[in-house]
């Protein structure tokens, strides 16, 4: 059965609870088709208004949220050796868990902000930031925060293109390309502002 007649399958038995499991199991370290969930989701809140873009938003958020919450303390827990087996068990590459070092390495606690909008990081930032040791209290605030824009970037999507859909699932990636971007761009003014204070509080 193709994908999205499964989808539709499951919407009209279960409704919200649909995107709550997958993205809580996706979010948590565990590779399902989240994106493609919730784009499925706004495009039948378009076209059939079975569900609605807010209800599809504020599930979305609190089961990212979650499930995000449950993968860090997994990788918390559990350490490299079982970020290393999920890998091998789901076949996460090698490559994807490399980029998400060299992002925490780069970017600190603001990976956890637009890592869900980069292909491979979404179902490895949270373990990983656990592995990591990141603080807890940061992890959950920039997490939330990064399941907001997520949530409602891709859920605005399905909701907006509806009409298209068609187009929509084609030039996707693209699309999460150009919020990538702007989430660096919005990283970088943050990191940049953060550290003209931290020298301004050394001079004084």
């Amino acid at each position: 059965m193709h994908l999205f007649e499964l989808l539709r399958k499951y919407f009209a038995e279960y409704g919200y609870w649909t995107i709550a499991v997958i993205l809580l199991l996706e979010n948590a370290g565990i590779p399902l088709p989240g994106e493609t969930t919730l784009l499925f989701a706004a495009f039948l809140a378009f076209s059939e208004h079975r569900l609605t873009l807010w209800g599809i938003i504020i599930v979305g958020v609190i089961a990212c949220t979650i499930g995000d919450n449950v993968g860090y303390w997994i990788g918390y827990k559990g350490g490299r050796p079982l970020l290393d087996r999920q890998r091998r068990i789901f076949r996460i590459s090698q490559e994807h868990l490399q980029r998400g070092e060299r992002f925490f390495a780069r970017y600190g606690t603001f990976t956890v902000l637009f890592a869900r909008f980069v292909f491979g990081m979404r179902i490895i930032a949270a373990p990983l930031a656990g592995v990591l040791k990141m603080p807890w209290k940061k992890f959950v605030l920039f997490n939330f925060l990064g399941a907001v824009l997520w949530v409602t970037a891709i859920a605005s999507l399905g909701y907006v293109f509806g009409s298209r859909w068609d187009w929509l699932t084609t030039e996707l990636e693209e699309l999460q390309l150009f919020f990538a971007a702007i989430a660096v761009v919005v990283l970088l003014i943050l990191w940049w502002r953060e550290r003209k204070k931290q020298k301004s509080a050394r001079a004084r």
